[in-house]
C-alpha cells in the first residue's frame, strides 16, 4: 500500500497556498505506534514525531536512536515525569504551569541544546483538557524565557471539536491573536502548533506553523495488547 505521507505533504502545501500562508511543518503523531512504523516514515524523510506518554516514548526513542529523529512530547506532563521528559525529548509542547517550567529547567542538562518549549493553552476553557488560560500566557512565557536551559518557541492548543465551523474558527483565530502578541514580546517565538488530521486546513488558514497528524499518516491507532 502506498504511503500517505506524500499526499499529506501535498495537502499541506495546497492548504497553505489557498490561505496565503507559509507551509507548516508536519509533526507525525506516533503515539501507540510501534517503532517499525516510525522507522518506515523516517525512511521517507519524516524527522519530527510526537508522543503523548513519557514511558511509551522512552523505549521508542532508544530503539530508534540511530535515526537522529526529533521527538516532541505533546501529551500532558506530570511533574514527576519532568526529569525523564527534560532528558529524552527535544520539544515539550504541553507546558501549562510554573511548577513544570521550574522542573524542566532543573533537569535539562546544561551540555545539551536548550529544551524547546511551547505553552499549551486551553483556548476553549474545557474542563476535560489541560492547558493554561489565555491570560496566563505572559507570565509563563516570561518564566520560560528566563531559564537558560529552556527555549521559548511558542504556543500549542487543541481547540474543542465544535460542530459549528464558525465557533471552531473563532478558537483558532483566538490562538493566532495570542501567538502574534507573544511574538511581539519575545523575538525568538516562531511556532504555533495547532491542527490535526480532521481540521488542519482550517488551522493553517488561521496561521498554524506546525500541524500534528497521526490518524491520516498511520491509520487507526494501534491498541496495546
Amino acid at each position: 500500500m502506498p504511503s500517505p505521507l506524500p499526499e499529506i505533504l501535498d495537502n499541506l502545501h495546497r492548504a497553505a497556498t489557498a490561505a496565503g500562508r507559509p507551509v507548516p511543518a508536519l509533526l507525525a503523531v506516533s503515539k501507540t505506534q510501534p517503532p517499525d512504523a516510525v522507522a518506515a516514515l523516517a525512511a521517507q524523510g519524516q524527522r519530527a514525531f510526537g508522543e503523548n506518554y513519557v514511558q511509551e516514548a522512552l523505549a521508542k526513542i532508544e530503539a530508534l536512536r540511530g535515526l537522529a529523529l526529533e521527538w516532541h512530547l505533546i501529551g500532558h506532563l506530570q511533574s514527576n515525569k519532568a526529569e525523564q521528559a527534560a532528558q529524552a525529548f527535544d520539544w515539550v509542547q504541553s507546558v501549562d504551569r510554573p511548577k513544570l517550567v521550574a522542573a524542566l529547567a532543573r533537569y535539562r542538562r546544561t551540555d545539551r541544546e536548550p529544551l524547546n518549549v511551547l505553552i499549551q493553552v486551553n483556548i476553549d476553557d474545557e474542563s476535560s483538557k489541560h492547558g493554561c488560560a489565555p491570560q496566563e500566557v505572559d507570565a509563563l512565557a516570561a518564566a520560560i524565557a528566563a531559564e537558560p536551559t529552556l527555549r521559548l518557541r511558542g504556543l500549542m492548543a487543541i481547540p474543542a471539536p465544535w460542530p459549528d465551523p464558525t465557533r471552531r474558527q473563532q478558537a483558532l483565530e483566538a490562538m493566532s491573536d495570542l501567538f502574534e502578541a507573544l511574538c511581539a514580546r519575545h523575538g525568538q517565538v516562531d511556532t504555533l502548533s495547532m491542527g490535526m488530521s480532521a481540521d488542519y486546513p482550517q488551522a493553517i488558514a488561521a496561521g498554524a506553523t506546525l500541524v500534528r497528524i497521526g490518524t491520516a499518516l498511520f491509520g487507526a491507532r494501534a491498541r496495546p495488547a
